[in-house]
Protein backbone atom coordinates (compact mmCIF):
# COMPACT_ATOMS: atom_id res chain seq x y z
CA UNK A 1 0.00 0.00 0.00
CA UNK A 2 2.99 2.54 0.88
CA UNK A 3 4.43 1.63 -2.36
CA UNK A 4 1.77 2.30 -4.16
CA UNK A 5 0.89 5.71 -2.37
CA UNK A 6 4.17 6.60 -3.16
CA UNK A 7 4.12 5.76 -7.01
CA UNK A 8 0.78 8.20 -7.16
CA UNK A 9 3.23 10.73 -5.67
CA UNK A 10 5.96 10.75 -8.76
CA UNK A 11 2.78 10.98 -10.99
CA UNK A 12 2.81 15.28 -11.42
CA UNK A 13 -0.34 16.08 -13.74
CA UNK A 14 -0.48 19.42 -12.33
CA UNK A 15 3.25 19.97 -12.92
CA UNK A 16 2.94 19.56 -17.14
CA UNK A 17 -0.47 21.88 -16.97
CA UNK A 18 1.40 23.20 -20.43
CA UNK A 19 0.95 20.36 -21.89
CA UNK A 20 -2.65 19.52 -21.75
CA UNK A 21 -4.25 22.95 -21.71
CA UNK A 22 -1.97 22.86 -24.98
CA UNK A 23 -3.49 19.81 -26.60
CA UNK A 24 -7.13 21.06 -25.43
CA UNK A 25 -6.50 24.14 -27.18
CA UNK A 26 -5.87 22.84 -30.38
CA UNK A 27 -8.79 20.24 -30.05
CA UNK A 28 -11.16 23.44 -29.36
CA UNK A 29 -8.98 25.48 -32.06
CA UNK A 30 -9.66 22.92 -34.59
CA UNK A 31 -13.31 22.90 -33.37
CA UNK A 32 -13.97 26.33 -34.24
CA UNK A 33 -12.08 26.42 -37.34
CA UNK A 34 -13.99 23.49 -38.68
CA UNK A 35 -17.61 24.93 -37.66
CA UNK A 36 -16.36 28.18 -38.94
CA UNK A 37 -15.70 27.03 -42.30
CA UNK A 38 -18.24 24.09 -42.59
CA UNK A 39 -21.22 25.08 -40.57
CA UNK A 40 -23.25 23.07 -39.17
CA UNK A 41 -25.96 21.25 -41.48
CA UNK A 42 -28.97 21.95 -39.58
CA UNK A 43 -32.06 19.72 -39.44
CA UNK A 44 -35.39 20.74 -40.96
CA UNK A 45 -36.26 20.68 -37.08
CA UNK A 46 -34.39 24.21 -37.01
CA UNK A 47 -34.02 25.44 -40.63
CA UNK A 48 -37.83 24.57 -41.54
CA UNK A 49 -38.73 22.11 -44.02
CA UNK A 50 -40.56 18.71 -44.82
CA UNK A 51 -39.67 15.16 -44.39
CA UNK A 52 -40.55 12.62 -46.73
CA UNK A 53 -39.82 8.81 -45.60
CA UNK A 54 -39.94 6.30 -48.33
CA UNK A 55 -40.06 2.76 -49.26
CA UNK A 56 -39.91 1.13 -52.43
CA UNK A 57 -38.16 -1.99 -54.14
CA UNK A 58 -37.62 -0.84 -57.64
CA UNK A 59 -36.15 2.22 -57.16
CA UNK A 60 -32.56 3.22 -56.46
CA UNK A 61 -30.61 5.26 -54.22
CA UNK A 62 -29.56 7.07 -57.30
CA UNK A 63 -32.68 7.74 -59.08
CA UNK A 64 -34.39 9.16 -56.09
CA UNK A 65 -31.69 11.81 -56.11
CA UNK A 66 -32.43 12.54 -59.56
CA UNK A 67 -35.89 13.30 -58.53
CA UNK A 68 -34.96 15.03 -55.22
CA UNK A 69 -31.44 15.95 -54.84
CA UNK A 70 -29.87 14.77 -51.62
CA UNK A 71 -30.96 11.38 -50.00
CA UNK A 72 -30.20 9.98 -47.14
CA UNK A 73 -30.60 6.18 -46.88
CA UNK A 74 -32.79 4.92 -44.29
CA UNK A 75 -33.35 1.60 -42.38
CA UNK A 76 -34.00 -1.67 -44.40
CA UNK A 77 -33.79 -0.21 -48.00
CA UNK A 78 -35.62 2.67 -47.03
CA UNK A 79 -34.60 6.64 -48.19
CA UNK A 80 -35.12 9.83 -46.30
CA UNK A 81 -35.52 13.16 -48.38
CA UNK A 82 -35.36 16.43 -47.33
CA UNK A 83 -36.77 19.44 -48.70
CA UNK A 84 -37.89 22.76 -48.30
CA UNK A 85 -41.85 23.14 -47.38
CA UNK A 86 -44.40 21.79 -49.13
CA UNK A 87 -47.94 22.41 -49.03
CA UNK A 88 -50.17 18.78 -48.80
CA UNK A 89 -51.23 19.88 -52.96
CA UNK A 90 -47.23 19.79 -53.46
CA UNK A 91 -47.28 16.81 -51.50
CA UNK A 92 -49.74 14.99 -52.97
CA UNK A 93 -48.23 15.82 -56.94
CA UNK A 94 -44.93 14.58 -55.69
CA UNK A 95 -46.37 11.14 -54.31
CA UNK A 96 -48.38 10.67 -57.50
CA UNK A 97 -44.85 10.96 -59.76
CA UNK A 98 -43.23 9.24 -57.67
CA UNK A 99 -45.91 6.20 -58.56
CA UNK A 100 -45.68 7.25 -61.86
CA UNK A 101 -41.97 6.65 -62.05
CA UNK A 102 -40.91 3.95 -59.70
CA UNK A 103 -44.20 2.29 -59.22
CA UNK A 104 -45.63 1.17 -56.22
CA UNK A 105 -44.54 2.23 -52.99
CA UNK A 106 -45.02 3.19 -49.55
CA UNK A 107 -44.88 6.17 -47.56
CA UNK A 108 -43.85 5.70 -44.15
CA UNK A 109 -43.44 9.04 -42.92
CA UNK A 110 -44.28 12.55 -43.42
CA UNK A 111 -43.59 15.61 -41.42
CA UNK A 112 -43.51 19.53 -42.27
CA UNK A 113 -41.70 21.82 -40.24
CA UNK A 114 -42.32 25.86 -40.56
CA UNK A 115 -39.67 28.11 -40.40
CA UNK A 116 -41.20 30.30 -37.32
CA UNK A 117 -41.39 26.74 -35.58
CA UNK A 118 -37.90 26.13 -36.31
CA UNK A 119 -36.57 29.15 -34.89
CA UNK A 120 -38.40 28.63 -32.02
CA UNK A 121 -36.52 25.80 -31.44
CA UNK A 122 -32.89 27.32 -31.70
CA UNK A 123 -34.27 29.62 -29.48
CA UNK A 124 -35.27 27.77 -27.00
CA UNK A 125 -32.43 24.92 -26.78
CA UNK A 126 -29.78 28.23 -26.54
CA UNK A 127 -31.82 29.76 -23.52
CA UNK A 128 -31.77 26.19 -22.11
CA UNK A 129 -28.10 25.58 -21.97
CA UNK A 130 -27.80 29.67 -20.53
CA UNK A 131 -30.57 28.76 -17.91
CA UNK A 132 -29.04 25.74 -17.18
CA UNK A 133 -24.57 26.96 -17.02
CA UNK A 134 -26.10 30.05 -14.72
CA UNK A 135 -27.91 26.99 -12.24
CA UNK A 136 -24.54 24.93 -12.18
CA UNK A 137 -22.53 27.58 -11.74
CA UNK A 138 -24.55 28.86 -8.54
CA UNK A 139 -24.87 25.59 -7.77
CA UNK A 140 -21.15 24.70 -7.27
CA UNK A 141 -20.17 28.02 -5.74
CA UNK A 142 -22.57 26.94 -2.69
CA UNK A 143 -21.29 23.45 -2.62
CA UNK A 144 -18.10 24.36 -2.36
CA UNK A 145 -18.41 27.62 -0.05
CA UNK A 146 -16.43 26.10 2.67
CA UNK A 147 -13.43 25.55 0.72
CA UNK A 148 -12.81 29.58 0.12
CA UNK A 149 -9.36 29.20 0.51
CA UNK A 150 -7.03 29.56 -1.18
CA UNK A 151 -9.34 29.49 -4.18
CA UNK A 152 -13.07 31.16 -4.01
CA UNK A 153 -15.64 29.28 -3.92
CA UNK A 154 -17.26 30.40 -7.41
CA UNK A 155 -14.35 29.59 -9.14
CA UNK A 156 -15.14 26.04 -8.82
CA UNK A 157 -18.23 26.96 -10.65
CA UNK A 158 -16.75 28.68 -13.30
CA UNK A 159 -13.86 26.00 -14.04
CA UNK A 160 -16.56 23.39 -13.83
CA UNK A 161 -18.73 24.84 -16.96
CA UNK A 162 -15.09 26.06 -18.68
CA UNK A 163 -14.59 22.10 -19.09
CA UNK A 164 -18.12 21.37 -19.70
CA UNK A 165 -17.80 23.88 -23.09
CA UNK A 166 -14.89 22.41 -24.01
CA UNK A 167 -16.11 19.03 -23.84
CA UNK A 168 -19.31 20.29 -25.96
CA UNK A 169 -17.41 22.33 -28.35
CA UNK A 170 -15.18 19.33 -29.41
CA UNK A 171 -18.16 17.03 -30.85
CA UNK A 172 -20.13 20.29 -32.29
CA UNK A 173 -16.73 20.68 -34.07
CA UNK A 174 -16.38 16.89 -35.54
CA UNK A 175 -20.25 17.02 -36.36
CA UNK A 176 -19.48 20.61 -38.74
CA UNK A 177 -16.93 18.12 -40.54
CA UNK A 178 -19.15 15.28 -40.60
CA UNK A 179 -22.29 17.37 -41.37
CA UNK A 180 -20.10 18.37 -44.65
CA UNK A 181 -18.65 15.11 -45.52
CA UNK A 182 -21.18 12.48 -44.81
CA UNK A 183 -24.41 14.92 -44.54
CA UNK A 184 -24.66 14.52 -40.46
CA UNK A 185 -27.77 16.84 -39.89
CA UNK A 186 -28.14 18.43 -36.02
CA UNK A 187 -31.91 18.07 -35.09
CA UNK A 188 -33.37 17.91 -31.25
CA UNK A 189 -31.54 14.81 -30.34
CA UNK A 190 -28.05 16.49 -30.96
CA UNK A 191 -29.42 19.31 -28.50
CA UNK A 192 -30.67 16.27 -26.03
CA UNK A 193 -26.67 14.78 -26.50
CA UNK A 194 -25.35 18.25 -26.18
CA UNK A 195 -27.23 18.70 -22.66
CA UNK A 196 -26.43 15.31 -21.81
CA UNK A 197 -22.48 15.98 -22.28
CA UNK A 198 -23.19 19.03 -20.50
CA UNK A 199 -24.36 16.89 -17.13
CA UNK A 200 -21.96 14.52 -17.91
CA UNK A 201 -19.19 16.35 -17.97
CA UNK A 202 -20.05 18.33 -14.75
CA UNK A 203 -20.21 15.58 -12.66
CA UNK A 204 -17.11 14.04 -13.92
CA UNK A 205 -15.49 17.23 -13.23
CA UNK A 206 -17.36 17.89 -9.59
CA UNK A 207 -16.40 14.41 -8.52
CA UNK A 208 -12.43 15.18 -8.63
CA UNK A 209 -13.29 19.00 -7.53
CA UNK A 210 -14.60 17.07 -4.30
CA UNK A 211 -12.11 15.42 -3.62
CA UNK A 212 -9.74 18.48 -3.46
CA UNK A 213 -12.43 20.14 -1.07
CA UNK A 214 -12.37 16.87 1.25
CA UNK A 215 -8.56 17.21 0.94
CA UNK A 216 -8.32 21.29 1.56
CA UNK A 217 -10.43 20.35 4.81
CA UNK A 218 -8.93 17.16 5.88
CA UNK A 219 -5.32 18.92 5.48
CA UNK A 220 -6.05 22.52 6.83
CA UNK A 221 -3.13 22.60 9.15
CA UNK A 222 -0.60 20.82 7.31
CA UNK A 223 2.34 22.54 5.27
CA UNK A 224 1.19 20.83 1.57
CA UNK A 225 1.15 23.23 -1.49
CA UNK A 226 -1.91 23.96 -2.72
CA UNK A 227 -0.64 22.10 -6.61
CA UNK A 228 0.27 19.09 -4.33
CA UNK A 229 -3.60 18.66 -2.35
CA UNK A 230 -4.88 18.96 -6.13
CA UNK A 231 -2.76 16.86 -7.84
CA UNK A 232 -3.30 13.84 -4.87
CA UNK A 233 -6.74 14.58 -5.57
CA UNK A 234 -6.53 13.87 -9.20
CA UNK A 235 -5.20 11.20 -8.49
CA UNK A 236 -7.19 10.01 -6.37
CA UNK A 237 -10.42 10.26 -8.29
CA UNK A 238 -8.20 8.90 -11.67
CA UNK A 239 -9.25 5.27 -11.77
CA UNK A 240 -12.87 6.36 -10.80
CA UNK A 241 -13.27 8.49 -14.01
CA UNK A 242 -11.41 5.93 -16.36
CA UNK A 243 -13.54 3.57 -15.21
CA UNK A 244 -16.91 5.36 -15.71
CA UNK A 245 -15.99 6.66 -18.95
CA UNK A 246 -15.19 3.29 -20.19
CA UNK A 247 -17.66 1.05 -18.40
CA UNK A 248 -20.39 3.94 -20.47
CA UNK A 249 -18.39 3.75 -23.92
CA UNK A 250 -18.50 0.25 -23.84
CA UNK A 251 -22.86 0.98 -23.77
CA UNK A 252 -22.70 3.48 -25.93
CA UNK A 253 -20.58 1.12 -28.50
CA UNK A 254 -22.91 -1.69 -28.77
CA UNK A 255 -25.71 0.45 -29.18
CA UNK A 256 -24.36 2.44 -31.87
CA UNK A 257 -23.19 -0.66 -33.68
CA UNK A 258 -26.66 -2.94 -32.70
CA UNK A 259 -29.06 0.24 -32.57
CA UNK A 260 -31.34 1.68 -35.10
CA UNK A 261 -30.20 3.99 -36.96
CA UNK A 262 -31.86 7.12 -36.03
CA UNK A 263 -30.01 6.77 -32.49
CA UNK A 264 -26.57 6.88 -34.41
CA UNK A 265 -26.33 10.61 -34.15
CA UNK A 266 -27.24 10.98 -30.55
CA UNK A 267 -24.75 8.22 -29.84
CA UNK A 268 -21.94 9.24 -31.60
CA UNK A 269 -22.25 12.56 -30.12
CA UNK A 270 -22.39 11.22 -26.63
CA UNK A 271 -19.35 9.45 -27.40
CA UNK A 272 -16.90 12.11 -28.59
CA UNK A 273 -18.18 14.09 -25.24
CA UNK A 274 -17.47 11.20 -22.83
CA UNK A 275 -14.28 10.76 -24.19
CA UNK A 276 -13.47 14.72 -23.91
CA UNK A 277 -15.11 14.99 -20.54
CA UNK A 278 -12.78 12.17 -19.09
CA UNK A 279 -9.82 13.97 -20.33
CA UNK A 280 -10.86 17.53 -19.55
CA UNK A 281 -12.03 16.45 -15.45
CA UNK A 282 -8.69 15.41 -14.98
CA UNK A 283 -5.95 17.34 -17.74
CA UNK A 284 -8.25 20.54 -17.73
CA UNK A 285 -9.81 21.55 -14.86
CA UNK A 286 -7.90 20.84 -12.02
CA UNK A 287 -4.66 22.07 -13.73
CA UNK A 288 -6.74 25.73 -14.57
CA UNK A 289 -7.53 25.26 -10.72
CA UNK A 290 -3.97 25.75 -9.89
CA UNK A 291 -3.12 28.09 -12.55
CA UNK A 292 -6.16 30.48 -11.00
CA UNK A 293 -4.73 30.34 -7.96
CA UNK A 294 -0.98 30.92 -9.02
CA UNK A 295 -2.07 33.96 -10.91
Amino acid sequence: MAEKTSNMKKVDIIGKTKVWLGISSLLVLAAIISLAIFGLNLSIEFTGGSLMEIQSESATIEQIEEVFGIVQPGESGDFIVRTEIMSPEEHVVILEGLEESFGAFEELRFESIGPVIGEELKRKSFVAVVILVLLIICYVSWAFRRVSKPVSSWKYGILTIVAALHDMIIPIGVFAILGHVLDYQIGTAFVAALLTILGYSINDTIVVFDRTRENLVENRHSDERFSETVNRSVLQSFARSMNTSLTTLLVLLAVYFFGGESTKTFVLALMIGIVSGAYSSIFLASPLLVLWQKK
